[in-house]
């Protein structure tokens, strides 16, 4: 994917910002995506009708294959370029309820990715409290005129073990955050496949 793609991924989410400070990612919060923007050729019923389209066997099965994270662009090419040569004159409309699925389908999947997101930024947000709260106490039994050397030792083994798991958390951020947009990359990298057989 090169800039311009992952510039065109920004502009077509939507409520995207960066006021959230529990959201641990450089890369921005957007929790719903628009089909509508994706999907740039006409419908005659607009996107939302799509979900009502009934698909064929073989292009449900195109759809579920399209929806595997697994499967290359290259491959997703092939298949889609080997089911609209089964047809002179591919329906538009169902090439659109095509990607209506994939879009449901890893959209889901990104929805439930930045979820885990959330919920991992307050565990680490927990534990970074922790974290100042055991070290305050550390400083206090240290400058205290009788020291618990014991209770020292003690939030010492515990301070190491917790610095350590949040630089782990930490170290895997970066690929965690990168996901959500993945598959925004490869939404639309999917649309564009689709459009080329959908005139």
């Amino acid at each position: 994917m090169n800039v311009l793609l992952g510039l065109c991924c920004v502009e077509y989410v939507q409520a995207a910002s960066f006021d959230d400070p529990t959201w641990p990612c450089q890369q921005r919060k957007v929790e719903t995506l628009s089909l509508a923007i994706l999907w740039t050729a006409p419908l005659p019923d607009g996107p939302a009708g799509l979900p009502e389209v009934v698909l064929p066997p073989q292009a449900a099965e195109l759809a579920a294959l399209l929806a595997q994270r697994r499967i290359t662009l290259e491959e997703a090419g092939a298949a889609v370029q080997a089911f609209a040569s089964g047809d002179e004159n591919p329906d538009p409309v169902q090439m659109a309820a095509i990607f209506a699925r994939v879009f449901d389908a890893l959209g889901g999947i990104r929805l439930r990715i930045i979820r885990g997101i959330e919920d991992y930024s307050l565990k680490q947000i927990a534990l970074s409290d922790k974290i100042d709260r055991v070290r305050s106490e550390m400083r206090a039994l240290e400058n205290s005129e009788t020291p618990d050397f014991d209770r020292i030792d003690a939030l010492e083994e515990q301070l190491d073990w917790d610095e350590r798991i949040f630089r782990d958390r930490s170290k895997s951020l970066t690929y965690v955050c990168e996901t959500p947009v993945l598959i925004e990359k490869r939404l639309y990298a999917l649309a564009q496949i689709l459009l080329k057989h959908a005139d």
